[in-house]
């Protein structure tokens, strides 16, 4: 039974060699090893090649793991180019839009379109055209000061995030140089 474990070990060893490399032998720089470290048993050659599968098997995880974040990581920011040309190409259309005025950033206006299909924008809301409002109302945009619009049901969440990134700009200015961010107060 024995030599049977002994003949497996050496099989398993023998097929390992491909895979796991032992130290060459030769001058061991002066040191004497003894008779027994001269020979490995073939347990020790199936341990060895158990641990170097054991490596190969995390080092593949390892590597799938962090690759797979960055796939998320390119999802992510796909989604977020397509969002920014989505709203590139809406704000040059708003731009394009009709208009009897000057647009002015930071006010909002409405956007009508006429029984000939025209769109054009007013300084009028509909409740305050009230019931002669001559035209179908197709919404409300707040153009904003890099000359973006910000649809009128966004314009409260989109100014919270402006206030807090002017705010993040206005304590850094006042802070002194220092080599780590600092968002402390932010949050308050």
């Amino acid at each position: 039974m024995a030599a049977a474990g002994e003949a497996r070990g050496e099989s398993v060893a023998a097929g390992v060699s491909q895979q796991a490399s032992l130290v060459e032998q030769g001058s061991s720089a002066g040191l004497q090893l003894t008779p027994a470290a001269r020979k490995a048993r073939p347990s020790d050659l199936v341990a060895l090649a158990e641990q170097v599968e054991k490596a190969d098997d995390f080092v593949r995880a390892n590597a799938c793991n962090r690759l797979t974040v960055i796939a998320e990581q390119i999802r992510y920011l796909q989604e977020q180019a397509r969002k920014v040309l989505e709203e590139a190409n809406r704000d040059a259309s708003l731009h394009h839009v009709a208009c009897n005025f000057v647009k002015k950033p930071g006010n909002t206006y409405y956007l009508y379109q006429r029984n000939s299909g025209q769109r054009y924008f007013s300084m009028l809301s509909p409740k305050e055209w009230g019931a002669s409002c001559p035209s179908k109302f197709l919404g409300a945009y707040k153009l904003q000061h890099d000359m973006s619009w910000t649809p009128s049901e966004e314009t409260e969440k989109k100014d919270a995030e402006l206030n807090v990134l002017e705010k993040l700009l206005s304590q850094q200015a006042a802070l002194p140089p220092c080599s780590e961010p600092n968002f402390q107060g932010l949050t308050q």
